[in-house]
């Protein structure tokens, strides 16, 4: 039987918001909303955008492009990687077969 969701109070930009989570993922849903309210702070205090809502959107983008950018990165990593795996096992086969 699937567990309840259990309601959280999360605070962005000195806003309380009530979130419904699983008991499990609190701790991931704080640590999200204090990531968001940190963006958030700094395009406020950057002076450059107005408005909670323009704000949001802001910090949507900058924190996604951060994620995508990883996500591209994690990708591109794991590609040289494997480049390097099949060298050495193509090394080694020669090195083994002398």
């Amino acid at each position: 039987m699937p567990k309840q969701p259990t309601t959280v109070e999360v605070k962005i930009l000195d806003k309380e918001y009530l979130v419904a989570c699983p008991e499990e993922e609190q701790n991931a849903l704080l640590q999200a909303a204090r990531h968001l309210d940190i963006k958030m702070r700094e395009i406020r205090a950057s002076g450059k955008v107005f408005g909670t809502e323009r704000i949001a959107v802001m910090a949507a983008l900058n924190i996604t492009h951060d994620l995508l950018e990883r996500d591209t990165m994690s990708s591109a990593a794991s590609s040289i990687l494997s480049a390097m795996d099949e060298k050495l096992d193509t090394a080694l086969g020669e090195t083994s077969g002398n």
